[in-house]
């Protein structure tokens, strides 16, 4: 429970942050930099998608943070079935009343996980579009917002699984970063066994030691100084010098557009926060280029057949375009 005389000073806010990772990794053995990606998108209230292959802890990740901060988590498994409706709630006649009333789908929650979700036809996939975007849901007319914060995590397997669609260009550019989970080292696999040899139940997160940290009003409070970091004109203009590279490469068919720009500079501001500065500098922007501009370059279909990647692109265009002094 939050209670109203607790600090929100930046520092204590941080550490906070600091301890919610300590205790992800009390379930989740690894993936270090997917965890700090999704803090990066609460701080930045941007939407996440995870890819990787089954059995990677996608899912348990999302889990274990949502626990760690004390929010409430739905899940919706996609499936080829699943209906618009399933996601934002429909209206059910009550016979008792003889009127129609509507039941709240699995959306209204802090954190939606959407597990899996190219595997789910384009269309109840577009019906995330507007509680991505506007934070509400709008069903027979009439508008429902959703709680605060809301951010959907979204897991997805590699394009080239069998069964998966390809997300449309409209819904992935609403997704603030792209974090790619590897499967884990050997010394981290043997980790993952050890602790399952110890009885460690992933279903169980009380019980493997995981506690919450904070809650929903600190996480306000982070937002708030996350809004408040500073970027010189300069560095604004690094951004878009940098956009407007992917837009002239010859390998690329749609670069990264005005919304890319600005995703961009929300999860720097909060990545340059949760490392200790008050303003941005070049080195937090471009480590976040690639997990918040991966998504949303689409490639010459030559280049995809020469084995190109956007990640080798994205590179290219941090070592071609000049770094403000």
């Amino acid at each position: 429970m939050i209670t109203p005389d607790i600090d929100t000073s930046t520092d204590s806010l941080r550490q906070s942050l600091t301890r919610v990772r300590a205790e992800v990794g009390k379930a989740v053995v690894g993936q270090d930099g997917a965890v700090t990606g999704l803090i990066i998108a609460l701080l930045a209230r941007g939407h996440v998608l995870l890819e990787g292959v089954p059995g990677v802890a996608k899912t348990l990740l999302v889990r274990t943070l949502s626990h760690a901060l004390s929010l409430d988590t739905k899940r919706i498994q996609f499936t080829p079935d699943l209906m618009p409706g399933d996601v934002t709630g429909s209206l059910i006649y009550d016979a008792k009343s003889g009127e129609f009333e509507f039941r709240a789908g699995p959306v209204f929650t802090n954190i939606l996980l959407a597990d899996e979700i190219n595997r789910t036809p384009p269309k109840t996939q577009s019906a995330l579009l507007e509680a991505m975007e506007e934070r509400q849901v709008s069903v027979d007319g009439a508008s429902r917002e959703l709680p605060r914060p809301f951010i959907v995590a979204a897991t997805m397997n590699p394009i080239e699984y069998e069964g998966t669609y390809t997300l449309p260009e409209a819904q992935l550019d609403r997704f603030l970063l792209k974090l790619v989970l590897d499967v884990p080292g050997r010394d981290e696999e043997v980790e993952v066994l050890r602790r399952h040899a110890a009885g460690f139940n992933p279903r169980d997160l009380s019980g493997a030691g995981v506690t919450p940290v904070l809650g929903a009003a600190e996480l306000a409070a982070a937002q708030a100084a996350v809004a408040s970091v500073g970027s010189s004109a300069d560095l604004l203009a690094y951004i878009v010098d940098l956009a407007r590279a992917t837009r002239n490469s010859p390998s690329v068919r749609l670069g990264v557009s005005p919304r890319g720009t600005t995703a961009l500079l929300a999860a720097t501001k909060a990545w340059a926060w949760l490392s200790g500065y008050d303003s941005i500098t070049p080195d937090h922007v471009q480590a976040m280029v690639l997990p918040v501009w991966r998504h949303r370059i689409v490639l010459q279909p030559e280049a995809e057949l020469e084995g190109v990647s956007v990640d080798a692109i994205l590179r290219a265009v941090l070592q071609q375009v000049q770094v403000p002094i």
